[in-house]
C-alpha cells in the first residue's frame, strides 16, 4: 500500500502547490520544488514517533498535518503539512514504522526506572 498526497492551500483543499509526499511501506519521500527540486528520503524505521494535527481552517478544508519525529539526520522532524486522509497517513505510518523496526531488529526499549538504583549493591 502506498498513500502519494499534495500539499494543498487551506483556501477549499486545493492542490496548487509544488510539494509531493510519498508514503510507502519501507519510505517516506518529500519532494518540493518546481524550478528547483529538493527530494527528502527518510526510512520508515527511523521513524520513532508520529503526531496528528488538524486547526479550524485544515478541518473545514477536510485537511490535516502529520508531524513525524524520526532518527534522521538531516529532518529530525518531518511534517507532512495540510494533506488528506491525515488521519490514515498517520496510522499507516504508525504500524509500518513499528514493522520496519522489528524486522531491522531495531526496536528500542524505554528503561522506565522500574528498580530503585538506591538500593543496588555495590559489592566489588
Amino acid at each position: 500500500m502506498e498513500f502519494v498526497e499534495r500539499k494543498r492551500w487551506l483556501f477549499l483543499g486545493l492542490p496548487f502547490t509544488f510539494t509531493k509526499y510519498s508514503i510507502r511501506e519501507d519510505m517516506i519521500t518529500i519532494d518540493e520544488g518546481l524550478l528547483k527540486t529538493v527530494e527528502n528520503d527518510c526510512y520508515m524505521y527511523k521513524v520513532q514517533d508520529v503526531e496528528h494535527s488538524a486547526t479550524f481552517l485544515e478541518k473545514l478544508a477536510g485537511l490535516g498535518t502529520v508531524t513525524c519525529y524520526t532518527g534522521d539526520t538531516t529532518h529530525p522532524t518531518l511534517i507532512l503539512t495540510h494533506i488528506k486522509n491525515s488521519k490514515a497517513v498517520k496510522d499507516f505510518i504508525l504500524q509500518k514504522s513499528e514493522e520496519a523496526r522489528l524486522k531491522r531488529r531495531t526496536v528500542n526499549m524505554l528503561d522506565i526506572g522500574s528498580v530503585d538504583v538506591s538500593d543496588m549493591d555495590d559489592s566489588e
